[in-house]
């Protein structure tokens, strides 16, 4: 049976399936109703107050600030998942990141997927609970700045207290000692160009840096019972 000319029109003006896949790369995956957690990918370079090149893959501090917000607004949202695979980025910026994720009220899970090199090391601790997947890494050094740097005193303190800020942070929120902490970052002959340490998988966890190996089968299992958990401490009658 032949289409009418209507119907033609109609079926030209709605790309298919297969368009939008050689187009946009990406097809429409069904998403359910009204889930209880969100899921916040940070995924290539967290960029701060220097906007990257065109080229560069990005995650952009000022739109997971908004994002971190709304989620705690939202009462629908039980949970949040932090999904990692970045190289790094501004300090700042991953600092401020890092902070709210930590602050919180509902329960978090992050995830180390492929690395959570450098400034990702905090944004990956700052989880009630961190995974890392077994052939992940993580990359610990001193911190770096670019461009023109002005040889004085003053800017080493600034970057030696700007240092103090990531490992102070980053050993309050996991079961890594500073001392170790500092022993991974100023390590010599590990890396080919910097001092410092890249870690694997249940390396990062016998260090303490991360709770436990894992994907997401283990990371959903584990954010599942910490939203239990909360449920059950505010259903508690309090006399």
């Amino acid at each position: 049976m032949k289409e009418s000319p209507q119907e033609q029109e109609k079926d030209q003006g709605k790309p298919s399936i297969v368009d939008k896949i050689q187009q946009l790369g990406q097809s429409n995956v069904p998403q359910p109703a009204d889930s209880n957690i969100h899921v916040l990918p940070i995924i290539g370079q967290v960029e701060g107050h220097v906007q990257l090149p065109s080229q560069n893959k990005t995650t952009k501090y000022e739109h997971l600030i908004p994002q971190l917000i709304a989620i705690e607004q939202n009462s629908k949202i039980e949970g949040l998942v932090v999904l990692l695979n970045t190289v790094g980025g501004d300090v700042e910026a991953g600092l401020a990141i890092s902070e709210m994720i930590a602050s919180l009220s509902k329960p978090t899970v992050s995830i180390v997927l492929g690395g959570g090199h450098s400034i990702g090391v905090p944004i990956a601790v700052s989880a009630n609970y961190s995974f890392i997947a077994e052939t992940a890494t993580m990359t610990i050094h001193p911190i770096r700045m670019t461009g023109l740097v002005i040889g004085v005193p003053q800017t080493f303190e600034y970057m030696d207290k700007m240092q103090d800020r990531v490992v102070n942070f980053v050993t309050r929120h996991s079961n890594i000692s500073e001392d170790k902490f500092k022993e991974l970052m100023f390590e010599k002959g590990n890396l080919t160009r910097d001092i410092g340490t890249n870690v694997v998988g249940q390396d990062a966890v016998d260090h303490g840096l991360i709770d436990a190996v894992g994907g997401v089968k283990e990371a959903m299992a584990k954010l599942n019972e910490l939203i239990g958990k909360d449920k059950n401490s505010d259903s508690q009658v309090v006399q």
